[in-house]
Parts: structure tokens; C-alpha cells; sequence
């Protein structure tokens, strides 16, 4: 079974009405037991659950340390493009927008692959935009290439690929898969995705079954939280994160909570969220899947994520730059989306060591392959 068709089980008004009509009695319901259901996850999300936020705090850092101890995997992107075909309304790479624009050389690439590396991060995702008449599927091969002489783990956030392509990506070294569908609701889709390869809802739901079957290691995926209701999008971003990890059991799978932020073009999200609202999703995810990734990177501000780091996150990006070759040379105006937290590594890393928490700045080693 596709998780397209776990969608049609779950239809809009009926997970709307399952979250809404949620009561005190049975949220305390749901919080008495180890294994929860799709209800008991709807009752977690819901507006009444708030109340709750505290036995939910410390029961998803109670299920974090057990399952992942006292650690916290660090990472940072790598733009190599942002020339864009898709025009998604949020989004600062949309083809609408007036920017600089840009696809790094194989020269620029290393620049930006020692500068991270001198950090002492080892895994990196590397990002382009939608466009690969600028930068092709040959370009990206090049990139990991280039790069898996500085790092040992190397996830990708590019375009949907096909099954092959991702084998071959697979071949050449790539771990990891980022994957986010921003909106689960299909009948919104278009309205934020209205032209453009990323315009294809189904196409882009499957995108991580295609990677999964090709044998990523990791697989994230996540959604921009502010488009819509954000309650029912977690209710389906868990569905779908619980999903991949039975059918890619080899796999580890990880669940991203970006909130909508400020980028060129100015789009005004329909459904702002408070740090509160974020931190319930995240403990209602934590409490539903006790063996998921939450990662939770740079656009979130210092304040929010110095508290998750304590409560439930297992990956966070740190000194990350969101436009390309933004290691070297930083454009404002070329940024995908304006960062908040903007501690270098070492002082990220600092703060997690002063609170108990172990930076992992390296998990992976390719050299266990040979």
C-alpha cells in the first residue's frame, strides 16, 4: 500500500473533526499509554491538548534520551544553485522573484566544501533549486564527488529524482534524502505550487518511497508549518514518517517542523504558529514515534532552539548559510529563506556541551563500506 492511499483513509474534514473535537478526558487518555494510535496522536494535536504541555515536555525528553541518549546530530547545508523553475509562493528561489542568481563552479563547490568542513562538521545536505538545464543531474554527481573528499555523510535536497537516478546517487556515495512536501493537502497543493516540476503533488509524495527503495540511509522529509492548518499537517507528516520507517526498516527516518519564514517575495502564511504550537507538534510526534529523527534547523530563533535541544530535537544544523556559495560570499538577496539563528558551530556545539549534551559532528564513515 502506497502512502497515498493511507491519505484517502484520513480524509481533510474527518482528521479536522477527530483534532477539534477533542476532549480533556480523552487527551489524558492518550497520554497514559506507551503506544498510540492515529486518534490518540489527533487527540495530542489538538487545541485542548495545550494544557498538557508540560507532562508532554517531559515525556518526549524522557522517549528522546532513551531511544538516542544525551546527543545531538550537527549538520549544515551547502547551496549549489538556486535557479528555480517552480514558482512556490513562499519560497525565496521562486522563478517570479528578481534575484541574484546563481550555480556554483566546480572550483566554487570546494571552496564551500573546506570552508564547512574546517567547522569540523561532517555531514552535509546539499541543495539546489528546481532547474536542471542550469544545474543537471551531471552537475549534482560532480558536487558529491567533490565533496565526499571532505565528508563522510552527504544527504541531498534536490528536485524529485527517479528510481535509477537515486540508485546512482546511491553508487557515488550520497547517505541521505531531504524530502519535504510542504503541504499534505492535496486540494491546496496547486495554490502554493502552481507551476513548475514540484507542481505534481503525487509525484512529489513518492519521491522518498523512490529513494527508500534505491537504498538511502536517511530518509527526512517534513512540512512548511504556516501554509495552512498546521495541526492537521503534523497529523499527516507523522502518518507519513511512521509509514517509511516500517517499509524502509534500513533506513532511519527523520521529520523536519520548519515554520514559514520571511524570504523575498513576502508571502504571508493563512496559519501563523507560536513557539507553544511548535513545541506541541513536535512532543505529539515524539510521543507517537518514539524511534523518529526531529530535526530542527537555523530558521528557528536561539532561544527556541537552545529549549528543543533539551526536549525532543536529535538533528540541528548549525553555521548554516541558505544561499550559494554563502560560506565564501554572502547575498542577502539570494538567500531560499532567512536564517534566525546565526551562531557559528563552535559556539552552537559550546552551548549543547554546557547543557549535557554531546555535538555529534561525525556518525558515519564511508570506509565501513570497503
Amino acid at each position: 500500500m502506497s502512502f497515498y492511499n493511507i491519505l484517502q483513509q484520513y480524509p481533510l474534514e474527518q482528521v479536522q473533526k477527530l483534532i477539534y473535537s477533542a476532549q480533556e478526558d480523552d487527551i489524558l487518555k492518550s497520554l497514559s499509554k506507551d503506544k498510540l494510535s492515529e486518534l490518540d496522536l489527533a487527540n495530542l494535536l489538538s487545541p485542548k491538548a495545550e494544557q498538557y504541555l508540560d507532562q508532554m515536555a517531559v515525556m518526549s525528553h524522557n522517549i528522546t534520551v532513551q531511544r538516542f541518549g544525551k546527543t545531538m546530530k550537527i549538520y549544515a547545508p551547502i547551496y549549489l544553485s538556486n535557479y528555480c523553475s517552480n514558482a512556490c509562493v513562499y519560497c525565496g528561489f521562486s522563478s517570479k522573484n528578481k534575484i541574484s542568481r546563481k550555480a556554483l563552479s566546480h572550483t566554487e563547490i570546494e571552496q564551500e566544501a573546506k570552508l564547512v568542513a574546517s567547522y569540523g562538521i561532517q555531514n552535509i545536505i546539499l541543495v539546489t533549486g528546481e532547474n536542471f538545464k542550469k544545474f543537471t543531474f551531471d552537475n549534482l554527481l560532480d558536487s558529491v564527488e567533490i565533496c565526499l573528499k571532505y565528508f563522510p555523510f552527504i544527504s541531498v535536497e534536490v528536485p524529485s529524482l527517479t528510481y535509477d537516478e537515486y540508485t546512482k546517487l546511491v553508487s557515488y556515495g550520497v547517505n541521505g534524502l531531504t524530502m519535504f512536501q510542504e503541504t499534505y493537502i492535496e486540494s491546496l497543493y496547486k495554490t502554493f505550487h502552481p507551476i513548475g516540476p514540484k507542481s505534481d503533488f503525487l509525484r512529489r509524495l513518492e519521491t522518498p518511497d523512490k529513494a527508500g527503495d534505491a537504498g538511502m540511509r536517511a530518509l527526512s522529509i517534513g512540512a512548511l508549518l504556516g501554509l495552512t492548518d498546521f495541526r492537521i499537517e503534523v497529523f499527516y507528516l507523522c502518518l507519513h514518517a511512521k509509514y517509511l520507517a516500517k517499509k524502509y526498516w534500513r533506513s532511519h527516518v527523520s521529520a523536519s517542523f520548519p515554520r514559514l519564514r520571511k524570504a523575498t517575495g513576502g508571502y504571508v502564511g493563512a496559519c501563523e504558529l507560536n513557539s507553544k504550537n511548535l513545541f506541541q507538534m513536535i512532543f505529539a510526534y515524539r510521543l507517537f514515534f518514539h524511534d523518529g529523527g526531529i530535526n530542527i534547523s537555523t530558521r528557528e530563533p536561539v532561544a527556541l532552539r537552545n529549549k528543543i535541544a533539551l526536549l525532543g530535537a536529535t538533528i540541528m544544523s548549525a553555521g548554516s548559510k541558505t544561499d550559494p556559495g554563502g560560506y565564501s560570499h554572502f547575498e542577502e538577496d539570494a538567500q531560499q529563506f532567512q536564517i534566525e539563528d546565526n551562531r557559528s558551530v563552535g559556539e552552537f556545539c559550546n552551548y549543547l556541551r554546557s547543557i549535557g549534551i554531546d555535538p555529534i559532528l561525525k556518525d558515519w564513515d564511508n570506509e565501513m563500506n570497503t
